[in-house]
């Protein structure tokens, strides 16, 4: 098995687009999670970037702590570069990270000139405790303790989880304090329900991922609506013609129903809910199980495992089924794309929508490792205006004399016009923050420790305001 990397950001925002990650920590572990190197850092705040008073007092940073570190983020960044690509042919593990950390970091990449798919390249992978810990509890009730909610679910809060399974997490909300709490879970979940830890490693790579999915006749995998995991016994059918992803059956459903509607007729029934069409997101680390762990459940209990191989069999055998599930389903997504293609995409937020080219690519390192003096001339060369933006950011941030006045001018203007405008903005701007601040007030009144501290960012904020009122 693979090193393992456990990782964590604590960010000044929930935007992964626009927040920043603030506070970075990693360690390296082996097979049996003895520690083998680790990572912590802590930045400054990038000009522009206007901070959600919430996240600093959930992960309790303080102005003072933002001003008095001696890494930019820049710096940070590069640094937590190095040392994943040295930590290289490893799985990197997080808490909420694949929809969370990871997406900050993907954008983080993409914004400092660097591939955004560090944790899933180049003989990487990349794996969720937290929704591994929801599949432990699910199919092995109570081999991890868990509190329980005012609606009865059970609730996987990593600073909740820790103390209840007498695990130390003194620091919660602290990057390297939730790593390795993190790491304790991993150990007691590979302890006490190990056949479901070792499925996991199944699906840390998205192409044995899908390429499981597609070949098992049947397996059991959970999806976590409303508070609590579902499990679902499911069947291959087509890979979407547009995402990509395994598209399946929902084997409690009798398959037969479907297979002679008209394609219209098909496309209302798939449409409505409970879906019968389950989607698999087979690059955001899925646990697929054996099918006999569906059994354990009613709705697959009742029809027993007999009849569930029956239904995957008259399904696998019915490629004109298959045929018109992807053609409904590419109808649906060039419809989505048509009106997608109609939104304004900002440059940070454009990760996804092309990737850069291979001329890009190559001038990234030259742009890095480049004295300062010099950045400029490679950002020039970039065909991407993206790139050239995000070149020019980094210049402003890092060196700005190194920008020509012309150029440091209209990008201090559109910092300036971003973190003052008084309009519903993607991106958080002083104005919310004020609004927030007020708002957070009255919710703690009574709490002496957060009112000071929102006192605290209530003047780093009016600093800020002051230096941007003077751009003119």
């Amino acid at each position: 098995m693979a090193n393992l990397v456990f990782y964590d950001f604590e960010t000044c925002s929930s935007n992964v687009s626009y927040g920043q990650i603030i506070q970075a920590a990693a360690v390296l572990v082996n097979d049996d999670f003895q520690e083998l190197d680790r990572y912590e850092g802590r930045c400054k705040l990038s000009p522009g970037i206007v901070p959600e008073a919430m996240a600093l007092l959930v992960n309790k940073t303080t102005p003072k702590m933002l001003k008095e570190t001696n890494l930019s983020h820049y710096q940070m960044i590069r640094q937590l570069v190095d040392k994943f690509k040295e930590w290289k042919n490893s799985t990197f593990i997080g808490y909420n990270s694949i929809n969370f950390d990871e997406e900050f970091l993907r954008r983080t990449l993409f914004k400092n000139l660097e591939y955004p798919y560090l944790t899933n390249t180049n003989g990487n992978e990349r794996g969720d405790l937290f929704s591994l810990a929801r599949a432990c509890h699910l199919y092995y009730p109570g081999c991890i303790k868990t509190p329980i909610s005012d609606k009865n679910n059970p609730v996987f809060k990593l600073e909740k989880l820790a103390p209840m399974n007498n695990i130390k997490h003194d620091e919660a909300h602290s990057a390297m304090g939730d790593v390795l709490a993190t790491v304790e879970i991993a150990k007691l979940l590979n302890k006490k329900a190990p056949n479901v830890w070792k499925a996991s490693l199944m699906t840390t790579n998205k192409d044995k991922s899908f390429q499981l999915i597609k070949e098992e006749q049947l397996f059991c995998t959970d999806f976590f609506y409303y508070g609590k995991s579902i499990p679902f016994v499911l069947t291959f059918v087509c890979q979407h013609p547009q995402w990509g992803y395994p598209m399946c059956f929902d084997l409690k459903t009798d398959p037969t129903y479907y297979f002679n509607l008209s394609r219209q007729e098909l496309k209302k029934e798939l449409n409505k809910k409970p879906k019968v069409i389950r989607t698999i997101k087979h690059k955001k680390h899925p646990i697929i199980m054996n099918p006999s762990y569906g059994m354990n459940f009613d709705s697959y209990k009742q029809l027993g495992i007999k009849k569930l191989k029956q239904r995957a069999k008259l399904i696998r055998e019915n490629k004109d089924f298959a045929k018109k599930v992807a053609s409904i389903l590419d109808d649906d997504a060039r419809e989505r794309q048509e009106l997608d293609s109609q939104l304004d995409i900002y440059p940070e937020e454009s990760i996804y929508k092309k990737f850069a080219s291979d001329h890009d690519s190559k001038l990234m390192p030259e742009f890095h490792n480049s004295d300062w003096k010099d950045r400029y001339s490679v950002i020039q060369k970039f065909k991407d205006d993206r790139m050239q933006y995000f070149g020019k950011k980094i210049l402003y941030e890092e060196s700005p004399e190194s920008l020509p006045k012309e150029e440091y001018d209209l990008v201090h203007k559109e910092v300036a016009s971003r973190v003052l405008s008084t309009n519903e903005e993607k991106w958080n701007t002083i104005p919310r923050t004020y609004s927030e601040i007020d708002t957070l007030r009255n919710k703690f009144k009574d709490d002496k420790e957060k009112l000071e501290a929102l006192g605290d960012i209530n003047s780093y904020i009016e600093e800020m305001e002051k230096m941007y009122q003077k751009v003119s």
